[in-house]
């Protein structure tokens, strides 16, 4: 049994994210509680939040315990990017990109295969 969550549009880029969730993979769901609450990055707020409806959703419609969980993977995905204009020096521009990402966090209580 496995539980989902997607955060999408998270104006965060890739890269920094990706640091963030690499730390609570394989973890129990109490200890990626924990260090994603001792983390000192803005977007470990956002990954928390991911992880927490992840296992919401299991307990919901699966019926499943939470102390029974674990992170069973999670992954960045690059989202859309805005792409701004900035003036710079003789009349030229030069692009500014921000970028956003999908942040999928996937749960699972280890019963399948």
């Amino acid at each position: 049994m496995e539980a989902k969550a997607v955060s999408r549009f998270v104006r965060v880029s890739p890269r920094k994210a990706r640091i963030v969730v690499d730390l609570i993979r394989g973890k129990s769901i109490e200890q990626a509680r924990e260090t994603l609450a001792f983390t000192n990055r803005a977007v470990a707020e956002v990954v928390e939040k991911t992880l927490n409806s992840a296992v919401a959703n299991a307990e919901h419609n699966q019926h499943v315990n939470a102390r029974q969980l674990f992170v069973k993977s999670c992954y960045v995905d690059e989202g859309p990017t805005l792409k701004r204009y900035r003036p710079r020096a003789k009349g030229s521009a030069s692009r500014i990109r921000k970028r956003t990402s999908h942040i999928t966090v996937i749960v699972s209580n280890g019963e399948e295969a």
